[in-house]
């Protein structure tokens, strides 16, 4: 699903040259679960901000699938994006002014083509699938952080993304909710979904097929975990 050859992103100022990333090269499979691990400030955000085409790498190679996206346009990235990719942030990022519903039927608003009747019937599908659609009608400060990282969930899947992105998705999770999302993403993930997730937590990172390391802007190390 996704290549990625001699990727670089350089940041420029008049007077400082950051490099960011330097010379990744990796391929994730369909249906692979990889988690990506590092010290802050060694390159994941920006590794996972390239691989969600928000942002374009300075140099290298990005395919998706058979496209090389790496030169996109805003426009011709925006369109891939919505069509293929699924996000989950460490913060939610659900609008306080919308219910669970509305916010998960957010993700499909852009989509042309799909009537509101089939918006409405796909976002209590989604809800159901993360076992949260008995909240549908509460706003999201009226939910516990698990409960509001179901319906983020929710939001990402909607739209039968063949990629998950997930940015420290247990961050502000309790353990007991934390081990509840990565059940979520394995059973996700156990269904086709390819999951990319970047944590800080060793324990969670065990649930990937796959370890990548970073350091300094660069991947030092990859563990392939032995599944049953």
């Amino acid at each position: 699903m996704i290549t990625l050859k001699h990727l670089s992103k350089v940041y420029r100022t008049t007077e400082v040259e950051t490099a960011a990333l330097r010379d990744i090269n990796l391929e994730v499979a369909v249906g692979e679960f990889v988690a990506v691990m590092g010290p802050s400030g060694c390159g994941k955000s920006t590794f996972l901000n390239i691989v969600g085409m928000l942002d374009n790498p300075s140099g290298g190679e990005y395919w998706f699938g058979t496209q090389n996206v790496a030169g996109y346009s805003e426009s011709q990235l925006s369109e891939l994006r919505k069509n293929t990719i699924g996000f989950v942030f460490q913060s939610f990022n659900l609008i306080d002014e919308l219910n669970v519903a509305e916010n998960v039927e957010l993700a499909l608003l852009y989509h042309k083509g799909i009537s509101a009747g089939e918006r409405k019937t796909r976002v209590r599908a989604a809800l159901e699938r993360m076992k949260i659609a008995h909240r549908a009608r509460h706003m999201p400060q009226q939910l516990s952080g698990g409960q509001q990282q179901r319906v983020a969930i929710a939001r990402a899947v909607v739209a039968a993304p063949k990629l998950i992105l997930a940015d420290e998705p247990t961050g502000n999770l309790d353990s007991a909710n934390g081990e509840e999302v990565m059940q979520l993403l394995t059973e996700l993930n156990g269904d086709g979904t390819t999951v990319v997730m970047v944590t800080h937590s060793h324990s969670h990172a065990e649930y990937a097929h796959r370890i990548v390391n970073f350091l300094d802007g660069a991947i030092v190390t990859e563990n392939v975990r032995q599944l049953l």
